[in-house]
Order: C-alpha cells, then sequence, then structure tokens
C-alpha cells in the first residue's frame, strides 16, 4: 500500500469535522428559532392555533 492509499483511507478527523458543522448548523438553527418564536406576530399565531385546537375543552 502506497502513503498516497493510506493518506485517503484514513479519515479518523472526518467526525470531528462533522460534528463541528452540525454543532454550528444546530446553534444557528435555534438562533433562528429563537428570534421567529420571539417575534408578537409568531406569538399571536402559535396562541391563536393552541387556542383553537383547545376551544373544543370549553
Amino acid at each position: 500500500m502506497s502513503a498516497l492509499q493510506v493518506i485517503r483511507e484514513d479519515e479518523s478527523g472526518m467526525s470531528t469535522a462533522e460534528y463541528a458543522v452540525g454543532t454550528v448548523a444546530a446553534a444557528g438553527l435555534g438562533g433562528v428559532l429563537i428570534k421567529l418564536l420571539s417575534s408578537p406576530e409568531v406569538q399571536s399565531l402559535i396562541w391563536s392555533v393552541i387556542t383553537k385546537a383547545f376551544s373544543w375543552l370549553v
């Protein structure tokens, strides 16, 4: 086996890079969700959906 084949087959660092990208993506998505859910328009929409969903209890 040549040195190039060893380098190409060694993917030990791939999982760390994938975890880093996944962590950054999750943090970014969390930031977007926090921004959306803290807006008055979205809060009003969610409240109206919840109110209509549970209106049969009253």
